[in-house]
């Protein structure tokens, strides 16, 4: 039997009000499979996000999420806004108690972390260049560091699918390539699937299996051209 794609857009059309954003949008995302998606800006690519998570509804068209991975388990989805800033000064939690939260499933909020779900929590800060700041309130780290922590929260959870929006925003050009390869590291090996906006294009183009881009003409909504990489 034939695996379902863990993301699948049929035609998806949305429309602000009267105003038509999207239109013809079709594409997937399998198991194993690292997606890019680019356009310029205001090309809604957020807005696109949005509508497959479930957060919007598709004025037309369709978007299924996989119910099962790979191995007949429930799926399980990572999301990662685009440039995180809700965690305000007072916000009491430590990083390490946030990422913690994250291996958490349901149901199992008063038991403690054993020893392999610790180990996967200090990977997941290692990735992002976050273990030595794992004591501090997240309400004292810059924007780009919460965002760093949001992803290694997102690694914690170990999902099937990750679902990434400009997540390097504040990385420096070796901390967005290790990352990079830990994303692919993810498909490879581990056979999660990814799909991520970015603006950086060609710089993640040796990383990715599929490029969509956004793209329109003039007086026309944003529309969805799929290519490989």
């Amino acid at each position: 039997m034939q695996q379902q794609p863990y993301i699948e857009v049929n035609d998806l059309s949305f429309k602000y009000e009267e105003e038509p954003i999207l239109t013809d949008i079709t594409f997937t995302v399998d198991a194993g499979e690292f997606v890019m998606l680019t356009g310029e800006n205001g090309a809604a690519k957020t807005t696109l996000l949005r509508n497959i998570l479930g957060l919007l509804d598709p004025s037309t068209g369709e978007v299924n999420i996989a119910s099962k991975n790979i191995k007949g388990e429930d799926l399980k989805v990572g999301y990662v806004p685009q440039q995180v800033s809700s965690f305000n000064i007072g916000f009491p939690s430590t990083v390490l108690e946030l990422v913690e939260s994250g291996r958490y499933p349901q149901n199992r909020w008063f038991k403690k972390l054993d020893k392999k779900d610790k180990e996967h929590v200090k990977r997941s800060l290692d990735s992002v260049g976050m273990w030595d700041a794992r004591h501090k309130k997240i309400g004292e780290l810059s924007g780009g560091q919460k965002q760093r922590i949001s992803l290694a929260r997102v690694f914690a959870m170990d999902p099937d699918l990750f679902v990434l929006d400009e997540p390097t925003v504040g990385m420096d050009s070796d901390s967005r390539k290790a990352f990079y390869e830990l994303l692919k590291h993810n498909t490879e090996v581990h056979n999660k699937g990814i799909l991520m906006v970015t603006h950086d294009h060609l710089e993640l183009r040796p990383y990715v299996d599929k490029h969509i881009e956004l793209v329109r003409k003039e007086n026309s909504p944003w529309r969805c051209f799929s290519m490989d990489s």
